[in-house]
């Protein structure tokens, strides 16, 4: 998936809030899950890479006893 790259600044974290709420409410709905699926991603590379992969056997184990 190719991403643009641009930046917005802001002087607080209340405005940065705000923004990123705008931001993902105009997008449409699969818009957001391709985001989310993407950033989940790179989030489970970057963790294998750091510790690899042992994050992911924890939230099996939180999965498995809740069921």
């Amino acid at each position: 998936m190719e991403k643009k790259v641009w930046v917005h600044k802001a002087s607080s974290f209340d405005e940065v809030s705000e923004f990123e709420t705008r931001y993902y409410l105009s997008m449409s709905s699969s818009e957001r899950l391709v985001t989310i699926q993407y950033l989940r991603e790179l989030a489970f590379k970057l963790r294998k890479k750091r510790a690899h992969g042992e994050g992911r056997k924890r939230l099996r184990r939180i999965i498995k006893v809740i069921q």
